[in-house]
C-alpha cells in the first residue's frame, strides 16, 4: 500500500490504518484471518487503545497476530491512553501504568506511536512530559502524538514536551466535516462559520502533524454508516457514481474522499470484515478529480458559501 511519513517523523506507515476497536467481537479464528488478511493487504498499521474492550482488544491481537519478534518487525502498533472510568487522566503515573499494561497485552516491548486520547482537563504538561522523557528513554515508545485535541491543548503540551506530536487523530467524514466547511465559511453568518476546533486541520498542516480520522463512515457520534443509509441518498448516488466511473465500490470513494485531502491524511478503518477492510485499502489507487471531490461534499448536504 502507499505509505506517508507520519507527522515529521521518519516513520513511514500505510496511508489506512487499521483500527482495533472492535476485534474482541470476533472468535479466535475469524481474528486471526482477519489480522492477517490485513497483512497481505499490506494494512500493518494497527491501532489500538487501553480502553477497547477494557484491553481485550490487544490482547485478541498479540493472539491473532501470533506474536513473536519476527512477527513484531512486520508491524506498526500504536495505541492511546488517558481514559478512565468517569474521568480523563494525563498524570504521569498513568500514563506509565498504562503503557505498561499496553505493552503487556499486546506481548510487545515497545509501542511505535502512543496517542493521548480525550483531552484531561487537568493536564500539567510538565507531567506529560516526564512520562514521555522516560517511555522514550527506556525504548518503550517511539513516537507520541494526541487524539481529539485542539491547536491550543496542543501547544499548552508543547511547552514542556520535546518530543514532535506527529499525529492528531479527529473525527472526520463525509458527514462530519466541520473542520473542513468551517474553512470556507470564514466570516459569515451562518452555522457553518462556527469554528468549533480552533481551525485544528490547518494547524496540523502547518506544523507536520498527521490528521488521523476517526469513524471515517459514521454520521453523527456513532449513530451510523452513511453508506446505503435512507438519510442521505444524494451522498449515496453520488458516491456510487464516482464509483462505477473507477471501477471500485462506494466505500473505496468515501475513504478516496479523505486520501484525496491534501493535508495527508491516514484514517482509521473501523470494520472487522476483511472485504471491507479491502474496499477501504483500494482508495489508495484511487484519485479524485477537484470536481469530483466537491461534488461528494455537497451531495452530503454541506453548501459553498
Amino acid at each position: 500500500m502507499r505509505s506517508i511519513p507520519l507527522g515529521n517523523s521518519t516513520l513511514q506507515v500505510p496511508v489506512v490504518a487499521v483500527g482495533c476497536m472492535r476485534l474482541n467481537s470476533l472468535d479466535a479464528a475469524q481474528a486471526q484471518r482477519f489480522v492477517q488478511g490485513a497483512l497481505d493487504l499490506g494494512a500493518n498499521f494497527f491501532d489500538h487503545a487501553d480502553i477497547y474492550g477494557g484491553g481485550e482488544c490487544e490482547s485478541v491481537f498479540a493472539d491473532a497476530v501470533g506474536m513473536s519478534s519476527s512477527v513484531r518487525e512486520r508491524l506498526i502498533l500504536q495505541s492511546k491512553c488517558g481514559i478512565r472510568p468517569g474521568m480523563f487522566d494525563f498524570s504521569r503515573e498513568h500514563i506509565l501504568a498504562s503503557v505498561d499494561a499496553i505493552l503487556g497485552r499486546l506481548r510487545t516491548e515497545y509501542l511505535d506511536v502512543l496517542l493521548l486520547h480525550r483531552p484531561d482537563a487537568l493536564v500539567e504538561p510538565d507531567e506529560v512530559a516526564a512520562a514521555f522523557d522516560q517511555l522514550e528513554r527506556e525504548g518503550k515508545v517511539r513516537h507520541f502524538g494526541v487524539s481529539n485535541q485542539n491547536p491550543r491543548q496542543i501547544e499548552l503540551l508543547k511547552k514542556s514536551v520535546r518530543q514532535p506530536l506527529v499525529a492528531n487523530q479527529l473525527q472526520l467524514s463525509i458527514t462530519n466535516a466541520t473542520m473542513i466547511t468551517a474553512g470556507f465559511n470564514v466570516n459569515m453568518e451562518n452555522d457553518a462559520a462556527v469554528n468549533r476546533d480552533g481551525g485544528v486541520l490547518d494547524y496540523c498542516r502547518l506544523h507536520d502533524i498527521t490528521v488521523q480520522p476517526w469513524s471515517p463512515f459514521q454520521f453523527g457520534f456513532f449513530e451510523g454508516v452513511f453508506l446505503n443509509h435512507p438519510k442521505f441518498p444524494e451522498l449515496n448516488a453520488t458516491l456510487d457514481r464516482i464509483a462505477a466511473q473507477h471501477g471500485v465500490n462506494a466505500t473505496t470513494i468515501a475513504m478516496a474522499w479523505l486520501l484525496r485531502h491534501p493535508a495527508h491524511m491516514q484514517p482509521v478503518t473501523g470494520t472487522t470484515n476483511l472485504e471491507r477492510l479491502g474496499d477501504c485499502v483500494r482508495a489508495a489507487d484511487v484519485h479524485l478529480t477537484r470536481e469530483d471531490w466537491y461534488a461528494v461534499l455537497l451531495a452530503a448536504g454541506n453548501t459553498l458559501p
